[in-house]
């Protein structure tokens, strides 16, 4: 008598499978890629090879692959000087991508009370195995938020970055807003925790007291005040207003 196989069976229709990203998608890199060609593209930054091998950390030859990959898929275009643009249906994919991203950094901070220099990561992590229903659900928890934790806008919510001032280049003697920390600083956890347990985060007023190009800019609250140095300053942008009244 002929023995019965059904474990083999069950296998070709096993709800319980895993479920590889087909050959026509992008890759968890390509998604990567076009989340950061997003963010230049949304701050108004040239969008080139070069800088995408710096933010990424990576060799030119490497962002080349990855570019052809994208333009083969026809989620980018370059022109004669090799500068990169979404075509609809990439800038829709990196809208999506983005999109998940902000709204999971948002649940973690808000529902699952993550600490906030550690939610970057683990977005990251999650993002690539979050389902369509999942995403759904969990965006129902987030609310009405307009912006990520870090103050960048979630798309969809927000159409455009909150804060025009970086604060390198606050007059001093003014009032400053934080509104939102560049996407590039996210990715740095230690830096992260630096500008929370200093509450350099967004919606934190201070008084600009001094500012050096050399040295960096001092801020005063509550009578305290933090000097930042040139490099994190850079990476906090905000709104500047007139002080109440004069510093003495």
């Amino acid at each position: 008598m002929a023995l019965e196989t059904p474990n083999r069976t069950r296998s070709r229709t096993n709800p319980r499978r895993r479920h590889l990203s087909g050959q026509d998608g992008p890759t968890d890199k390509e998604r990567e890629y076009l989340e950061i060609i997003y963010y230049l593209t949304a701050r108004d930054e040239p969008v080139i090879s070069a800088r995408l091998a710096d933010w990424m950390g990576v060799q030119p030859p490497t962002v080349t692959h990855v570019v052809k990959q994208l333009e083969a898929k026809h989620y980018i275009t370059r022109n004669e000087r090799g500068e990169i643009s979404f075509t609809p249906e990439g800038f829709a994919k990196a809208q999506e991508v983005v999109r998940r991203h902000r709204i999971l950094e948002r649940f973690l901070v808000d529902v699952m009370r993550m600490p906030w220099h550690l939610i970057h990561e683990e977005a990251v992590r999650l993002e690539h195995a979050l389902s369509p229903m999942m995403e759904t659900q969990i965006e129902k928890l987030v609310g009405e938020s307009s912006t990520c934790p870090h103050g960048n806008p979630i798309p969809g919510m927000c159409k455009e970055y909150m804060g025009k001032v970086r604060l390198d280049e606050a007059p001093a003697e003014r009032q400053f807003t934080i509104r939102r920390i560049i996407e590039e600083a996210e990715e740095d956890s230690e830096l992260m925790r630096y500008l929370q347990s200093n509450d350099l985060m967004p919606n934190s007023q201070f008084t600009v007291i001094d500012s050096s190009t050399a040295f960096g800019v001092t801020l005063q609250r509550r009578n305290h005040n933090i000097t930042v140095s040139p490099e994190i300053a850079a990476v906090l942008w905000g709104d500047v207003e007139p002080l109440e009244r004069p510093i003495e």
